[in-house]
């Protein structure tokens, strides 16, 4: 209350004021935003008795202080966030503050992958590295596509909500899992992929909350929930031509490693071993650096094992796909 409103300062009573003299009187912080804008945020969590203390400044413009009444011309615009009363536990908003407010605005996570991937862009933080950082289209949109994926799920409660948080915090695990690799294999550009999507399980965690009985099974329903949101990008962005050329190269016994800790020279290997997979893997990336084709290569066999044309044995971050006829 005393850094909100103000309280008596003991200080001036020591220097010879009267306890009820108005000038022993020590201002907090909305007195002092007079002729401002007064900003607080997560108003329910303050308690009822500090929250009782803004009933006077919205409503008569004056401020009441250990018993003193101090009538100020107030010119102030007082703006509170809170989540919605269902979305916490941690407190409430009463009844008479609630009503002392002239408007209430509701927002929304956004309806759009294209605006969350523009928000993830401005708000995450890279990690500071010696080598350019390049993420992929297809890695931003599965990233950014688990967060909309789980605002569907029914399994993930919807009353507290899967904010634009998600996104942020999975994408910049994302890239710090792409950079450990790069330091270990000497990559010249950090590229995240698939298999670094294996990371985001650790930094979902924390941020939802499930409804179903028992929380033990939380790694398979996000993974679950990554593979979906892979699943939904491949079948909306690409249109694979070469996937039958791509399928007779692997029915040749051929069989592909991948993993968060192979270097980008590994994937090069095998594109200029496979044609097919290397022509759709270039078309994917547009471009023709060794990172974005070693990602696109990895992203267009997830596709393919998604959409049940090869075989995939997985261990955590690695895998290994192979033709479904053996």
């Amino acid at each position: 209350m005393a850094d909100l409103i103000g309280e008596v300062d003991p200080i001036k009573v020591a220097g010879g004021l009267y306890l009820d003299d108005p000038r022993a009187l020590s201002f907090g912080l909305v007195p002092k935003s007079n002729r401002g804008i007064f900003a607080i945020n997560e108003l329910p969590d303050l308690s009822e008795r500090i929250q009782v203390g803004l009933l006077n400044v919205l409503e008569e413009r004056d401020v009441q202080i250990r018993g003193h009444l101090v009538r100020l011309e107030l010119d102030l615009l007082v703006v509170a966030t809170a989540n919605p009363e269902d979305y916490t536990n941690r407190g409430r908003l009463i009844t008479p503050l609630k009503d002392r407010f002239g408007s209430q605005i509701r927002t929304h996570y956004p309806f759009e992958i294209s605006t969350e991937i523009e928000i993830v862009r401005q708000e995450a933080s890279l990690p500071t590295a010696d080598r350019p950082i390049e993420v992929p289209w297809f890695i931003e949109d599965i990233v950014t596509r688990v967060s909309h994926v789980a605002r569907a799920s029914h399994v993930i409660s919807q009353r507290s909500g899967v904010s634009v948080r998600l996104s942020i915090a999975n994408f910049e695990t994302v890239v710090a899992s792409a950079l450990r690799r790069a330091l270990r294999t000497g990559d010249a550009a950090v590229v995240p992929r698939v298999s670094d999507l294996a990371a985001m399980v650790q930094s979902t965690q924390g941020k939802i909350e499930f409804d179903t009985m028992d929380d033990e099974d939380a790694d398979q329903i996000i993974a679950a929930l990554i593979s979906l949101a892979v699943r939904q990008c491949f079948m909306e962005h690409v249109v694979l031509e070469e996937a039958g050329a791509i399928v007779d190269e692997f029915n040749a016994e051929v069989v592909v490693h991948t993993g968060d800790d192979l270097a980008d020279q590994e994937y090069l290997q095998v594109l200029a071993a496979m044609p097919a997979l290397s022509a759709a893997a270039a078309r994917v990336a547009g471009s023709d650096d060794d990172g974005q084709l070693a990602s696109a290569a990895e992203f267009v066999l997830e596709g393919l094992y998604f959409t049940k044309r090869l075989a995939k044995d997985a261990a955590g971050a690695r895998a290994l796909y192979r033709s479904r006829n053996r």
